[in-house]
Order: structure tokens, then sequence, then C-alpha cells
């Protein structure tokens, strides 16, 4: 069986391989043995609230299942116009609210509406693995611009200015970003999508973390800018549902009939259960457990950023929003005779039972000397998990 050369052109999750090990060493643990602690997944440890949850059983009970129209329930694309309403000052029409099924979906649908192939659409390195696998999976090259600290880890006007090119076709930013909890400032951002917007491309912004942001100067939507930006957003981050693979996307009013044509074809329609359930997130009870969350994950943050620096896991820009430190990890695998952040990952899995992310799946912009964890854990388990790397580096004794 031959399978379709586009698949080549997509790189394995390497992440999951590391997963597949940790939960090997996790199953050869004996109860004597400090359990694997997971600092990897990029998934909330809180669940779905009450309300949501009693929400998706009413809708069980009631046999409201069926099909619902490809752009998703009018209802809940109101609700989340009021969201934009209530939290940015924003006023977006509910008819340029299209959901989907998981921010994946709109990712796909928006890359099959706009990229054709042989366009190239630039990207800041690091950023999120599947980001350019969704551009690479309809013929279209995701260019990776190298990023420093300097820049935040995210593009700037004059570098995206620098590498447009004559098949450049777009730019696709995270913001806040997967793996570096970094966002963009708006007059950056601005900037990039006024270059771009002379040269006839569009800007697509990723803001699956924007409920999770902590500050002001950057927790803003970039809708606020322009009515051409495509924005993608997620009930999975800010609304802890991760399993129930619901999204949405802001698109320009002249976009709904092909994204809507697209979405009919591909989709049908996103989960009927999962979007009676979803309205239900905007209750004010709703809203605001999901803010006390929000809390709680700063807290971590707060306290687990300045272990990980005293450790000499620098964090050389601290997150703004998302659950997640993007750490360096040289000067440990140099003490431990290490090539990169991948061995040091499998090193910290068998020797200290902890499981993070190697910087390999983020791009090659010096990610080798990366590792990505996650606070999307408990105090305690952060807590621990410094204390058993203190231990390690007092063995190493650098």
């Amino acid at each position: 069986m031959k399978v379709a050369q586009r698949t080549e052109q997509i790189d394995p999750f390497y992440a999951m391989e590391l997963t597949k090990r940790a939960t090997e060493i996790e199953q050869q643990l004996t109860p004597e043995q400090p359990p694997m602690i997971h600092l990897s997944l990029g998934e909330p440890d809180f669940t779905a609230p009450e309300l949501v949850q009693q929400a998706a059983i009413s809708a069980i009970n009631a046999g409201t299942t069926k099909y619902t129209s490809a752009l998703g329930l009018t209802p809940l694309r109101q609700k989340i116009s009021d969201w934009y309403q209530q939290r940015f000052g924003l006023a977006i029409d509910p008819e340029r609210i299209i959901v989907t099924a998981g921010a994946s979906a709109a990712l796909q649908l928006v890359c099959m509406a706009l990229v054709e192939p042989g366009d190239e659409v630039l990207m800041p390195d690091p950023c999120y693995p599947c980001n350019r696998h969704f551009v690479s999976s309809v013929g279209g090259t995701a260019t990776l611009i190298p990023t420093t600290a300097a820049d935040r880890f995210q593009l700037t006007q004059a570098k995206v200015a620098e590498h447009w090119c004559p098949t450049s076709r777009g730019v696709l930013i995270a913001s806040p970003s997967n793996p570096t909890g970094t966002s963009i400032p708006a007059s950056e951002l601005s900037g990039i999508n006024n270059f771009v917007k002379q040269q006839g491309g569009y800007t697509i912004v990723d803001e699956l973390y924007l409920g999770l942001s902590y500050d002001k100067s950057f927790g803003q939507s970039a809708l606020a800018l322009d009515d051409n930006i495509i924005s993608i957003n997620s009930f999975s981050k800010y609304f802890s549902m991760t399993g129930w693979r619901l999204g949405w996307m802001v698109v320009p009013q002249q976009l709904v009939a092909t994204i809507e044509k697209l979405a009919q074809n591909f989709f049908i329609c996103p989960s009927t259960i999962a979007q009676q359930a979803a309205i239900a997130c905007f209750a004010p009870q709703s809203i605001a457990e999901y803010e006390q969350r929000r809390l709680a994950y700063l807290r971590r943050r707060d306290w687990f950023i300045p272990a990980l620096n005293e450790l000499g896991l620098t964090v050389p820009v601290v997150p703004d929003g998302a659950f997640y430190a993007w750490a360096n990890c040289q000067q440990w695998c140099d003490a431990m005779g290490l090539a990169s952040s991948w061995e040091f990952a499998f090193e910290l899995m068998q020797r200290c039972h902890i499981a993070v992310t190697p910087g390999r799946d983020f791009g090659a912009a010096g990610t080798e000397n990366y590792v990505r964890f996650s606070t999307a854990n408990s105090m305690e388990n952060l807590q621990q998990a410094v204390a058993r790397l203190a231990k390690l580096k007092a063995s190493l004794a650098f």
C-alpha cells in the first residue's frame, strides 16, 4: 500500500515518544518508589465546572443531540460574542464566530481556505508543532523564523519583512505561545499585520491561551487591532474542556461562507453535546470559577519560575500567560555529559521520575537547549519536583 506523499511532510510528534517512555517507567515503579510527576502535559489539571457537566447531561437526557449548523449553535455563538464584549470590550458580530471541533479543526479549515500549494506561512521558532503541520498538510510550507528571548520568542515586524518573499502569503502567531507562555506586544503585532496587509496577505493569531493571561498589557485579543485578523480559540485551556473537542474562530465576514462550506463537508458540525455544555461556561458562576483557576495558575507560576532559575534551569522570559515554563537546560546537560534536552528529558524520567517536554518538537532555533515544564499540575507536585531536581543537582555538584 502506497502512503500519500504529503505524510512525509509531517514530522513525528516526538513528545509522544517521551510520554510512552514515562508510562513504561511508571508501570514498573514499586509502591516504595516516588511516583512519576507529569510536567509535560499541556492540559489543565481542572475539569469542566459542575454547571458545564450538568448542561451536557441535561442535553443528553433531553435528546438535544442532533446535528447543528456547521457554524455552530446560534446561542453559543452569541455567548462567545458577549464574552468578547464583557472581557475585552470588543463588539464581535456573532455571525463572524464559527464554532469548530476543537481549535485543531479551526486551524485546518482556515488553512484549507487560504493556503495554496507552494504558499509560505511565516511562524516563530519555537512554536507549537501542529500549527506548522496544518500548513504543510494542504501543500503549504511553514517557514520558521528564529526568535530570541529579546523578542519574547515572538515574531517582529522587522523579521517578518526580512523573511517575506514572493511565495509568502501570511503569518501564524500564537499569543500567549506554546511552548514559551509569552505574548506578542500589541504594537508589534499591529506592525506585522499592517505589513502583511500591504503585501496582500493574512494574519492568523492562535489565542488558545488568551483567557489565561496574567498581564493586562498583553491580555488583549488581536481582534482589537483589525477586523481582518483571524483569531483561533478553544474551550480546552481556560475553559478546561480538553477532551470535549470544541473550539471557535473569528474570521472576516467575507470568509464565513467559504469556511461554512468546508466545515459542512469535512466536519458536518461540532459535537452538539459539547456545544450545549459550553453555553454554561459563560454563566457568572462558571466564569468566577475559571477566574479562581487562572489565579491558581498564576500562583504556581510565581513560585515555580524562581525555583527553576535558582536551580540553573533558567527561564529567560517570564511567561505572561498559559501554564508553561520554557527553561534553558544547557548548564545541566553540560554537567551530565548530555548532548541535548532530548537526552536530558529521558534522564529526568529515569533518575527523578519527572516527565518534561524537550524542545525538539517546537523548532530548531536553539531548542535543543530547552525543555518545557507545564505548571498545569498541583502546587504540591511542583514543589516535590523542585525538591527532586535540587537533590539531583546536589549529587552532580555543579
